[in-house]
């Protein structure tokens, strides 16, 4: 662990995070964790715990953690979705080469519907794009 702590961390949950404020400078030398706000990455909502009111230091930490925890999300979702390539790309390898009778019955009809959904969205949003050009 290195021996400088931040000033605040973010736990993370679902939508967004709770924000506390990280303390050292205590008698004990003891880490302590003071809950300061909410924040809701989905409507950009920032909630300040209880009766507190935030600093100006703590709204800028906080908007800049939502600005880089926005933009990981971002390049995950690209990294899920070029996974999901691979995985297809796999699965048709696979459909190819060592899938039994069987087995392709059982994911035949789920896969030929899912693609087909793919397909027809991603047409309908091309088409969309080129007609806004």
């Amino acid at each position: 662990m290195s021996a400088e702590l931040p000033e605040y961390y973010f736990r993370v949950r679902e939508n967004g995070a709770v924000v506390f404020r990280v303390d050292t400078e205590n008698r004990q030398r003891r880490i302590e964790m003071d809950q300061i706000a909410v924040v809701n990455i989905k409507n950009g909502e920032v909630k300040p715990h209880g009766d507190r009111n935030l600093t100006e230091e703590d709204r800028a930490a906080i908007a800049q953690w939502m600005e880089a925890r926005v933009d990981l999300l971002a390049r995950r979702d690209i990294d899920d979705i070029l996974r999901a390539v691979d995985h297809l790309n796999l699965t048709t390898q696979w459909a190819q080469s060592r899938a039994s009778d069987e087995q392709l019955d059982a994911v035949t009809d789920q896969l030929l519907l899912a693609m087909h959904d793919l397909r027809s969205t991603l047409v309908r949003k091309k088409a969309d794009r080129i007609l806004k050009k």
